[in-house]
């Protein structure tokens, strides 16, 4: 057996298959009852295919197939192909939020690709979390890496309108309370929603974050935006199985990928394709397991010269579809010219620009041109900070009503969203289109695991009085797929003791996004009344998972990693077992 390939350098794999003695054998031995042939072991690249598929995460159920393709391709490059099973994060299921396992699950990718003879990994996603967990194991352990993602549904089709998944459950549900559409009409609604594999195909966090990985550089151009059940997706794989044995050859890895540059580009991207607030904190968390300089205020620095390019749902008109037979993200690249880091490398060997060079537009009304576009510059994600938000806050300006962007009202505060839809439908709630709900007690360590509750629906009182939208205040997240004026992300949460926690029904908030200010108009000595009488919650649990989490985990301004969990770990090879 050897253990050097061809240019006569070591490779990772043969520590295992290429060992001599009874190590080896063993090794070699237990992989044979697979089937394996001997040439499988002669120190060929060993590619590791992370499959994060499961019919409990129904938007990535397909990627046994995808992993299928990935495998056609490491064999035509002479490669040696090995799928395993990582965490399925379906946002769709989970309770309380998937968010809540995210970490687990870079951290179990993490040690898999680390303690097993893998020379380079594809990374196959799908849900809103799991192409941030495996993006960030494999900054952590910077194997050669590439991704590809499940891909979106074909959109919705109801009574011959197209209807975004997400987006119309909150739409619909607004509906039925308001008296407007039967519950039946609701039911029948929700199978035309969702009639194919692939993730939500609205501008939700799942299509988002693939948008993002491809604009980081880990995934291959067009392949966040083909359907899940495009031919194209499954083309993609297998190049991208020839592609990952030519960077173990090349050693081309992560951090050579998603450099501060890339980043860059990803931020800027997110705010011409309206993309989710949760970029935000995703993007925080992988640029920390780089040690790559990125912080809240970029975000916003960044995004204020981009304007809104893509008209899809939930800021929009149309889905990821429509924005695939548009042009895709090459499209949107080549519309924001020398706004990017062209010159940044990709995965495919090839610089962001390249795909962008040929790229073009099919459909003007989808991706709006860089002098007519869909929102002006400055209308993206928002960072906010004051005396309510002394770590910052974010609120999503394309999704907001354009009226309450500078607003002030009197808080009416609750401290769970189990406590406000316990009165949410009361007729006589002492509320009003000016108050500013505030609801606390959902950030990282609160809940735990900072859900997708934010956006809370409005009261019925209101609703029956025909308002849409009103302000909303809280310290956890809100779905990609989601509408309305919503403060998001607001840090240090309430549940460390963050001024959320000393608000008291009545006191005035004022929220100023062209200002960036959000403010509590309270003075500091009864704060420091409030702080001092102020208890912290007790603990949601005592083991496993959730106390580890609760008792390390970081604030949303920093991408609510573990704390130690940032930084590269590197992929050494463990100690021998044998």
């Amino acid at each position: 057996m050897t253990s050097t390939d061809e240019n006569g350098s070591d490779r990772r794999s043969t520590h295992w298959f290429g060992a001599s003695g009874r190590s080896g054998m063993l090794y070699r031995s237990w992989m044979r009852n697979q089937g394996f042939s001997d040439e499988v072991f002669d120190g060929r690249p060993v590619i590791g295919i992370a499959v994060s598929g499961s019919e409990l995460a129904p938007c990535n159920a397909h990627l046994s197939r995808v992993a299928e393709s990935v495998k056609r391709g490491v064999w035509q490059a002479g490669g040696f192909p090995l799928e395993f099973p990582v965490m399925a994060l379906g946002e769709t299921v989970l309770r309380p939020t998937a968010m809540l396992y995210r970490n687990l699950l870079a951290m179990e990718a993490e040690e898999l690709m680390r303690a097993n003879p893998l020379d380079g990994v594809v990374l196959l996603s799908g849900c809103d979390k799991t192409t941030p967990g495996l993006l960030m194991a494999a900054a952590s352990t910077d194997l050669p890496a590439l991704m590809i993602t499940g891909g979106p549904m074909l959109n919705g089709k109801f009574r011959g309108e197209d209807i975004g998944s997400g987006t119309h459950v909150w739409k619909f549900e607004e509906e039925v309370r308001a008296g407007r559409m039967t519950e039946a009409d609701c039911s029948f609604a929700e199978s035309c929603m969702s009639r194919s594999n692939g993730h939500c195909m609205t501008m939700g966090t799942a299509s988002t974050m693939a948008c993002m990985a491809e604009a980081l550089g880990m995934q291959p151009a067009y392949a966040a935006t083909w359907p899940a059940v495009d031919a194209r997706r499954y083309a993609a794989a297998q190049r991208s199985g020839r592609r990952i044995v030519e960077m173990v050859e090349q050693d081309v890895r992560p951090s050579s990928i998603m450099t501060r540059e890339a980043f860059e580009n990803a931020i800027r991207i997110n705010a011409a394709i309206g993309g989710s607030t949760n970029a935000v904190i995703h993007l925080l968390a992988i640029a920390g397991r780089l040690g790559v300089d990125l912080s809240l205020d970029d975000f916003d620095m960044l995004a204020r010269e981009v304007p809104t390019l893509l008209d899809l749902m939930p800021s929009g008109r149309f889905l990821m579809e429509d924005f695939c037979y548009a042009g895709g993200l090459p499209a949107v690249v080549a519309e924001l010219g020398e706004l990017l880091h062209g010159e940044a490398p990709t995965v495919t060997g090839e610089p962001l620009g390249a795909a962008a060079r040929t790229a073009e537009c099919h459909n003007r009304e989808v991706i709006r041109p860089i002098d007519d576009p869909l929102q002006p510059a400055g209308t993206g994600t928002a960072v906010l900070r004051g005396n309510l938000a002394p770590s910052g806050a974010v609120v999503k300006q394309s999704a907001a009503s354009p009226h309450l962007l500078v607003h002030r009202g009197r808080a009416l505060v609750f401290d769970s969203p189990e406590e406000y839809y316990a009165v949410a439908e009361d007729p006589e709630l002492d509320v009003d289109a000016d108050t500013v709900l505030v609801l606390r007690n959902c950030g990282p360590a609160g809940y735990p695991g900072m859900p997708e509750v934010s956006n809370v629906a409005l009261p019925s009182k209101l609703l029956d009085q025909g308002v849409s939208d009103m302000v909303r205040v809280c310290d956890g997240r809100m779905s990609g797929t989601a509408y309305g004026t919503v403060v998001l992300h607001t840090a240090p949460e309430a549940a460390v003791g963050g001024p959320l926690a000393l608000v008291r029904d009545g006191d005035e908030i004022s929220l100023d996004v062209p200002a960036r200010t959000l403010t509590l108009h309270v003075d500091d000595a009864e704060l420091e009344s409030r702080r001092a009488a102020w208890s912290p919650p007790r603990p949601l649990s005592d083991r496993g998972w959730v106390r580890l989490y609760c008792e390390r985990v970081l604030q949303a301004d920093r991408g609510a990693d573990l704390d130690f969990l940032v930084g590269s770990s590197g992929h050494e090879v463990p100690r021998e077992s044998h």
